[in-house]
């Protein structure tokens, strides 16, 4: 099967970042990852893409005059490479029109609650302190709004007596349901492309 072209965009830690490029040089994942996209200069995600032989776009959006600036810079980088798919990894930053029209329907985003419930920042914290019994994951596709784009899947967490253990089992989840799920979307469209 054809492999995908992906770019990962990431703003910290990556350790999405490090389990999807695990899955695609294993062999779980027919993708590339032909660039990572880092909003912030520096980050420790940034080390781990070099190591795994990735190249790298750091930009800081507060250079550019604008959005709009910043993300034709991006897209200018994702165009050189034939990338087919933008794999949102922990990137703290709302996606513009200009990567929206570029990619319609191939922005993937990976977000630590069951959305609708804790968009946005520090969702693990909040459903913590919801009283709710559990929390979880969700993959869905990007659109303008915050965490608002259509699901495509979703994993449950129990939410165990600590913060600490409840952010260590929803990164545990994370790093081997976003892979699998990637893997589905990008085999399915794939073939739909093929057919």
């Amino acid at each position: 099967m054809k492999k995908s072209k992906i770019a990962v965009f990431a703003s910290g830690s990556g350790s999405n970042f490090q389990a999807i490029s695990e899955k695609t040089k294993n062999g779980e994942l027919d993708a590339e990852i032909v660039l990572l996209v880092c909003d912030k200069p520096g980050a420790p995600v940034t080390e781990k893409a070099r190591l795994a032989g990735v190249p790298v776009l750091e930009l800081s959006p507060k250079s550019f005059e604008n959005k709009a600036a910043y993300e034709a810079e991006i897209l200018a980088n994702l165009e050189k490479n034939g990338t087919e798919w933008l794999i949102l990894a922990g990137y703290m930053r709302l996606i513009g029109p200009v990567l929206l029209d570029a990619f319609p329907t191939k922005i993937m985003n990976l977000h630590p609650s069951l959305l609708p419930k804790f968009p946005g920042k520090d969702a693990i914290e909040r459903a913590f302190q919801s009283g709710d019994t559990e929390t979880g994951i969700t993959i869905h596709y990007v659109d303008e709004g915050m965490d608002t784009g259509p699901i495509i899947d979703q994993m449950r967490v129990a939410i165990p007596e600590s913060l600490e253990q409840l952010k260590i089992n929803i990164h545990k989840a994370e790093h081997a349901f976003f892979p699998a799920v990637l893997q589905h979307v990008l085999k399915i469209k794939t073939e739909v492309k093929q057919s």
